[in-house]
């Protein structure tokens, strides 16, 4: 749809970034914090792991005044479950409870909004030795830690999220060090997890609603369209499958208390349909989540797949599509520009995602991830000239605003990554921060912060509410 005539950001938009606590804030034996499943994941070959990342911890301050100077809005993080409850569930860590109300007080002497993150792929491992997320004592550990968030930050924190990317959990769980790979399809056991998942996300967002009356709670799950390779009707069926697999599952169990039926159908044909106990169904139902928060990458594209083998999830990550036998299977976008780490760029798909969400749920949206993951070079001078980033946000952030003009209720924006931080499985090589830290993968130098091009560039689109976009 062409528009002589583009509507305006809102002028109360949140402009802002993200992080989360295992990829940025190291620290991750201080203060009387506990291990997480990530701290004890296995890191593959030549990446950095978790333990020092970009030393947010004692750099907050520093770093949110860089936040303020850019003119953030709101900055979105998430809160490290065990650095509250060092083993899921039991004493609460007064050193952790400090340590966020500290942040979330700096943030708000610079007027910029805390939006938090409840859960950001860290589970307690004592909880995960327990059984984890297959464990449903784990939910009953969720909605604790809820109480406590809310009992501790629900004075001024006014925005909360959920679980993020709890689909990718479910889907790539091994690749972002969520679960282990032994060598079985972990179908059944995943999607059982994601059915306790569901459970305690809705009873965080009943807690959130009752606690905490002023304040507006959503999920925060990783959504794209899904294109079909062609125009063929089976791969047309292929994309809708994959849609409903990737996209609705996670969102119509969140807004509407219920599964979805072709995601139901794909896991009763898998044979991995989650065992549903008495009283479960109306756990999810009236939730009523205040908005949906969602992170964009790329769209992703699938062909039709008449096979009855094995699946292939060998070469699979939140981008790159995977082969399910008799559903679908990934197809290249010919179309498409790729980043230096091989995921398409679609800037229009993000216009087309941000519809699609609007006019299935109705609700109001919030971006908490969108961005480029790259090589980043530091020349004479401290210079870091990320054009390619600024490329990639610009075309980005012009499709928010046709989303808008087309009747989306858009009311934030956070790219990945406020500063450079530790990629969940590609190490620190892979940046995505407006703000440098100066360390490689084996190397942490002086972790000094540098400010890129695209700080700059970003700042300047933050001043204008987002009427210049030029470099």
């Amino acid at each position: 749809m062409y528009h002589e005539k583009l509507k305006p950001f809102p002028k109360d938009f949140l402009w802002g970034a993200s992080t989360s606590a295992y990829q940025v804030e190291g620290a991750y034996n201080e203060d009387g914090k506990g291990l997480s499943v990530q701290d004890v994941a296995k890191h593959p070959e030549g990446t950095s792991d978790f333990n020092v990342t970009s030393d947010f911890y004692h750099h907050y301050k520093e770093d949110v005044k860089l936040f303020a100077e850019m003119g953030f809005k709101a900055f979105r993080f998430s809160i490290a479950w065990t650095r509250i409850l060092p083993n899921g569930t039991g004493e609460i860590n007064q050193k952790g409870i400090d340590f966020y109300n500290n942040l979330i007080n700096e943030l708000l002497s610079y007027n910029i909004e805390p939006i938090v993150t409840m859960y950001h792929f860290d589970l307690p491992y004592e909880l995960e030795k327990k059984g984890g997320w297959s464990n449903r004592e784990t939910i009953d550990a969720f909605e604790n830690y809820s109480k406590v968030l809310f009992e501790s930050f629900g004075d001024r924190v006014k925005y909360w999220l959920t679980i993020n990317e709890q689909n990718m959990m479910i889907l790539f769980g091994a690749v972002l060090g969520t679960v282990g790979e032994d060598g079985q399809d972990p179908a059944k056991k995943l999607y059982q997890q994601n059915h306790h998942m569901l459970l305690a996300q809705a009873k965080a967002m009943k807690l959130c609603h009752a606690m905490c009356p002023n304040c507006k709670i959503g999920p925060a799950p990783n959504i794209s369209s899904i294109y079909p390779a062609t125009s063929k009707p089976e791969d047309i069926l292929a994309a809708s499958n994959f849609s409903s697999i990737r996209n609705w599952l996670y969102l119509d169990a969140a807004v509407f208390g219920r599964y979805n039926s072709v995601a139901w159908s794909y896991m009763e044909k898998r044979g991995c349909a989650p065992i549903i106990e008495a009283g479960d169904m109306d756990i999810l139902k009236g939730t009523n989540p205040d908005f949906i928060a969602f992170n964009y990458y790329s769209t992703m594209t699938v062909a039709a797949n008449n096979e009855t083998g094995a699946n292939d999830k060998s070469k699979a990550d939140q981008q790159r599509a995977f082969k399910e036998a008799g559903v679908f299977e990934g197809a290249a976008n010919t179309n498409l520009e790729k980043t230096q780490f091989g995921w398409e760029i679609d800037p229009i798909g993000f216009r087309n995602t941000l519809r699609e969400i609007n006019e299935r749920y109705n609700l109001p949206l919030i971006v908490t991830e969108n961005g480029l993951g790259a090589y980043d070079t530091v020349e004479e001078n401290d210079t870091i000239n990320d054009d390619y980033r600024i490329d990639y946000l610009r075309k980005h952030v012009e499709q928010a605003q046709l989303g808008i003009t087309d009747g989306v209720k858009l009311f934030g924006y956070c790219p990945w990554s406020a500063i450079d931080l530790v990629s969940t499985h590609e190490g620190c090589k892979k940046r995505y921060g407006f703000i440098y830290v100066n360390r490689d993968e084996s190397d942490l130098k002086d972790l000094r912060r540098i400010k890129k091009k695209s700080f700059y560039w970003y700042k300047k689109v933050i001043s204008s509410n987002g009427e210049d976009l030029a470099e």
